[in-house]
């Protein structure tokens, strides 16, 4: 992994064509180690998720080159490493489980490293279920849910709305679920976790914590395929 780490650090000092074309083997060979990750932990969750067993690298993982078309940082590449393993593969909007490896040092995205459950993109109806699902049955999502999930794990606010919708009261335990347009828990890792030996054993082990929670989403995302 440390050469993972300090190749994203290399190309974070030197984000051009030009530096990047001269270390495309240097490139190639992390790649490659990253890919092992990530079929190594396509095994491991598969084991408990039978949705994820059946992906391959291809199905989750994502191309280093950035789209810069409308972005003002028109650096070309990516200076992280992510996989988003999910039921039907990275484009099905389920939810599911997003390793990433950044440059670390740094609490901003996309620097830091993190484990993260669910998804940042769901259709409105889905959105809809799980607000109706969440707020007649708060008691259950939470024992049988959200604190199944390791303790590390955070409801991500990212993008929530300022206000509960006026549907559901402001003042009820699960008000901030009825602000969120995206679900998704996060924990933060640094390097040390990075580095230490199995890595894959060890965040396995936090997502199977986490899977309570992708079911519970993705039964509302398969519901609400079926309408439409």
């Amino acid at each position: 992994m440390n050469e993972i780490l300090q190749f994203l650090r290399d190309l974070s000092c030197n984000n051009n064509k030009e530096w990047f074309t001269a270390n495309k083997s240097r490139y190639q060979e992390v790649l490659q180690k990253w890919y092992s990750l990530c079929e190594e932990l396509i095994h491991a969750i598969g084991q408990y998720d039978p949705d994820i067993a059946k992906l391959t690298i291809k199905d989750c993982t994502y191309r280093i080159y950035r789209d810069t078309r409308f972005s003002n940082d028109k650096s070309p590449y990516k200076t992280h490493f992510g996989v988003f393993l999910s039921k039907g593969g990275k484009k099905s909007m389920h939810a599911g489980y997003y390793f990433h490896i950044g440059t670390g040092g740094a609490d901003e995205y996309p620097h830091y490293h993190m484990l993260a459950a669910g998804n940042y993109c769901y259709e409105p109806q889905a959105i809809k279920i799980l607000r109706e699902d969440i707020s007649d049955g708060w008691d259950e999502f939470k024992a049988e849910v959200l604190d199944k999930a390791d303790p590390t794990f955070v409801v991500d606010m990212d993008g929530a709305l300022k206000r509960v919708p006026k549907e559901y009261p402001a003042d009820a335990p699960y008000a901030d679920f009825m602000r969120l347009k995206s679900y998704c828990l996060l924990t933060k890792v640094d390097d040390d976790f990075i580095l230490q030996p199995d890595l894959v054993q060890r965040v396995s082990k936090l997502f199977l914590t986490t899977k309570p929670f992708n079911d519970y989403i993705n039964r509302a995302v398969d519901y609400a395929k079926e309408e439409l």
